[in-house]
């Protein structure tokens, strides 16, 4: 897998925190909330990437893209 883009998203009122994942093209990966990324990141492929991933989320500011080269 080439480079991939993560992008913080802040949820409102009852809708939770969530992350997207977008390829090169910036198409829809996966979708997933902050709290629960497992089953969303195994479904792509990236499991076995999911610590590395969701450590770099946890100080994303929310709103910005960040490019991950995996």
């Amino acid at each position: 897998m080439k480079g991939m883009y993560v992008i913080k998203v802040k949820g409102v009122a009852k809708i939770p925190d969530y992350v997207q994942l977008r390829d090169e093209q910036f198409t829809l990966l996966a979708y997933f909330r902050v709290d629960r990324p497992d089953k969303s990141l195994d479904k792509v492929g990236l499991a076995h990437k999911s610590e590395y991933i969701m450590s770099l989320i946890k100080d994303l500011p929310f709103g910005q893209i960040l490019k991950l080269e995996l």
